[in-house]
Parts: C-alpha cells; structure tokens; sequence
C-alpha cells in the first residue's frame, strides 16, 4: 500500500503529463440493473501525452500507471518530475540542483553511477569532474563521444559530503531510474562501481567478483567495473576496468584492442 508521500508523488507527477481531472468512477449500485450503466465522465485534457518519436520499450517493464514507477511519457516530463522531487527530505535541502542525464536518448549504451558529486550538482550533469575527464578519455579509446552514449545516475542529488546512498535514497530514486531507462531502452548498461552495479542487479555481491562477466537486468546486457574515482585513487585498477570496456565492446559488436 502506497503512503501519502508516494501518493502525493503521483500526482505530481499526473500533473506534470498534462491530466488536471481524473475520470469519476463508476456508480457500482446501478451494475446489477440492467440496462442502466452509468456513463464514465472523461475530461479532454485526461490523455497522457506522447512523444513525437515512439520509445521503444524495455522488456519486462509494466508500461500501466503504477504509483511506484513514474508515469512521465516523455525524458523532459520526467526530468521536470525528478527537479521538483522532494522524497528525500535531506538531500532536497542540500542539493543545489538535480543532475538528470546527459546524452543520446536513443543509445543503445547507458553508463551508469551510483550519484552526482560536487561539480555535477554545480554544473546539473552527470561526470564532469575529474572522475568525468577519465570517463570521457575510455570513451574516446572507444571511438565513443559523450553523445553517443547516456549518461545517468542512481539518484538525481548529490548526497552531503558525497557519502554513499542510503537504501531509502535509492529506493525512492527507483521510479525515476526504472522509467529514465524505460524510455531510452538500451540495449547495454555498464555499470560504474558498487553502488550502481549492486543497485541495479540487486545484489550484494563484490564489485570485484560482478566485474569481468555479462549480466542480464530484464532483457538488458550489463557489465559492471570499477568507478572512474576509485581508478583515480588506484591506478593499478585501469587495465581490468579496461579489460571489462574490451568484453562490452565486444558484446556491442564494436571491438577495441
């Protein structure tokens, strides 16, 4: 049963979509007299807007508007959806601004973080500190530019002295996240480090041992390394992260040397 914060998100986020007035429900006594059914009032302005290019859609996904996944029809509504969120009592009061997601909307490769850090919560878009520089460099090695990718986060807001996501964090993010992939539908995510590896599979394995191996997260290819920041501090780390860049490559039918 879904609480009031999560009912309130809701319709916000039906309000964001364009629908002002729910249809009235039905008069259940007249049912059981034939002949008589009460009509349903619908407003004009109840369809959910779509967008001028049809997304193509992740396999496994309920596309019915359920309360703990966002309804928003378009990137720019839930982008709109997600700037407005205040699930997160803490975060939504230290955070300078929310960091959606950069990038091809029609990529068929998500890389995915676990949060924004202080330079994306200034800037409003995912890796561009110097975690970012090294991101951009192995996608150059890839012959991979920023914009031929889609670059997103677990959550949308930089979490105070950039500490880890707390469960209830990631959680509330999920609807968001499930939809922002949903309408991209990649066919590869990778995930970069811990948090957005064990964050999405659901796990609580080792990023070392989820490393190295193709996952499938409902329909979706996904390799997991380590984060940009964590090569930064451990240098040593680059080749496996390498290593695990050459195996997606070659799962994307793209191979790098």
């Amino acid at each position: 049963m879904p609480d009031l914060r999560q009912v309130m998100q809701f319709l916000k986020s039906l309000e964001g979509a364009g629908i002002e007035q729910l249809p009235q429900a039905r008069d259940v006594s007249s049912l059981d007299k034939p002949g008589k059914e009460t009509p349903v009032q619908r407003s004009p302005s109840a369809a959910i807007p779509t967008s001028t290019s049809p997304s193509r859609s992740l396999p496994g996904m309920d596309e019915t508007l359920d309360p703990n996944l966002s309804s928003a029809s378009t990137l720019e509504i839930l982008r709109e959806e997600v700037a407005q969120c205040e699930l997160c009592g803490e975060l939504a009061s230290t955070r300078t601004q929310t960091v959606f997601g950069v990038g091809n909307p029609r990529a068929r490769l998500c890389l995915l973080g676990e949060a924004p850090g202080a330079d994306e919560d200034r800037l409003g878009e995912p890796f561009v500190g110097r975690g970012g520089q090294l991101l951009n460099k192995i996608l150059e090695a890839c012959h991979l530019g920023r914009e031929d990718v889609y670059i997103l986060n677990v959550l949308k807001c930089r979490p105070p002295n950039n500490r880890n996501p707390l469960p209830e964090e990631s959680q509330n993010c999920r609807r968001f996240l499930d939809r922002q992939l949903q309408l991209i539908s990649p066919e590869f995510i990778c995930c970069l480090g811990a948090v957005a590896a064990q964050n999405l599979l659901s796990t609580t394995t080792a990023i070392g041992r989820l490393r190295g191996k193709v996952h499938q997260y409902r329909g979706i290819h996904v390799v997991c390394t380590y984060h940009p920041a964590y090569l930064l501090r451990n240098p040593s780390a680059k080749k496996h992260t390498w290593d695990d860049i050459k195996l997606l490559m070659r799962e994307m039918g793209t191979p790098v040397d």
